[in-house]
């Protein structure tokens, strides 16, 4: 069976609010979680930026849910600090937990103040960050001198089992590269296409774990209402990785967005307020080889779309991955 989880976006939800959504995600059906890790919204329409890693805690401690998280060490984290996170809430949670390593974005790590590398750059660090927190969840102390500088950590608290290390990736060449280290790899919706090229080059390229897809959705009472709301909380997320990677700020983010036009959005969310028809679609990327999949509804009020998940959607989200995977085998 898939399992079928919920994402919490940190840059459009207040912590408290969005830890009373999780929980109800919970009492809907739904089978898991994942989050965001943000210091900055990708738009001043949005205008959060709860901190994860406290967040987290609170989640896992409230729900039965497994969580995971999406973050990035080498700049604004050290990894010997994102090990001690990870392990402790492995410790703490054990065999709920997972955490998405990948190379960042400009808009969260700029703060450090240090000089932001370029893309062959940051691949080479996280890779070494990796490394460096693999050591440290085994328990060994670690010394290293490269792309970041680690002297003489060790992580005490320790989880029985370390959590797994995921790789986050949208293009099929991060999925090749990250297939050597990851313990499974979580991706975003995009065409069935691209979304085979990026499974099949994992896979081929000897991945293992689970393959995790995270599917932006605008749910409202008619086509006219979700729209709004993609176009209102989600237009300044459709650029290409090599412009995300180098913005700044949301100030930013929204003077490019304004070159964006309202029919694009629809390639990048599933605008929609038809149960049957937002299953189907959704089934269809799961086929392509996912495990998981973890459903955001881009709007910044999240009760709607939880009602609609626990009274029509999950049920047939579940059936239509079932039948989809049944013809799949076939």
């Amino acid at each position: 069976m898939v399992t079928v989880g919920f994402h919490a976006s940190h840059e459009q939800i207040p912590p408290g609010p969005l830890l009373a959504a999780a929980r109800r995600a919970e009492q809907v059906g739904f089978d898991a979680a994942m989050c965001s890790d943000h210091l900055a919204p990708w738009s001043e329409r949005q205008g959060e930026s709860g901190f994860a890693w406290s967040w987290l805690g609170a989640a896992l401690a409230t729900t039965a849910l497994p969580f995971g998280v999406v973050t990035a060490p080498g700049q604004r984290y050290h990894p010997a600090i994102v090990a001690q996170a990870i392990a402790t809430l492995g410790a703490m949670f054990p065999g709920r937990f997972w955490a998405a390593l990948g190379s960042g974005e400009a808009m969260n790590e700029h703060v450090t103040g240090d000089r932001w590398p370029t893309k062959a750059e940051r691949d080479a660090r996280l890779r070494e960050c990796v490394d460096v927190i693999r050591a440290l969840l085994a328990g060994e102390e670690v010394t290293h001198h490269g792309h970041v500088t680690v002297d003489r950590a060790r992580v005490w608290s320790l989880p029985d089992v370390a959590p797994r290390l995921v790789g986050p990736a949208v293009t099929p060449a991060t999925a090749r590269r990250h297939a050597d280290w990851a313990d499974g790899l979580v991706t975003v919706n995009q065409p069935v296409e691209s979304l085979r090229q990026v499974v099949g080059e994992y896979r081929d390229a000897g991945g293992r774990g689970p393959l995790a897809l995270q599917v932006h959705v605008a749910w409202g009472t008619d086509d006219e209402a979700a729209f709004a709301v993609a176009h209102d909380q989600w237009r300044s997320n459709l650029l290409p990785p090599s412009v995300n990677w180098h913005l700044e700020t949301p100030e930013q983010y929204d003077a490019v967005a304004e070159l964006v036009r309202p029919e694009e959005v629809r390639g990048t969310v599933l605008v929609e307020h038809d149960p049957q028809r937002l299953a189907d679609r959704v089934a269809e990327m799961v086929a392509c080889g996912f495990d998981e999949v973890y459903l955001h509804h881009v709007g910044q009020q999240q009760d709607a779309f939880l009602d609609a998940a626990g009274e029509a959607l999950l049920p047939r989200l579940r059936e239509a991955c079932a039948a989809s995977t049944d013809g799949g085998a076939a």
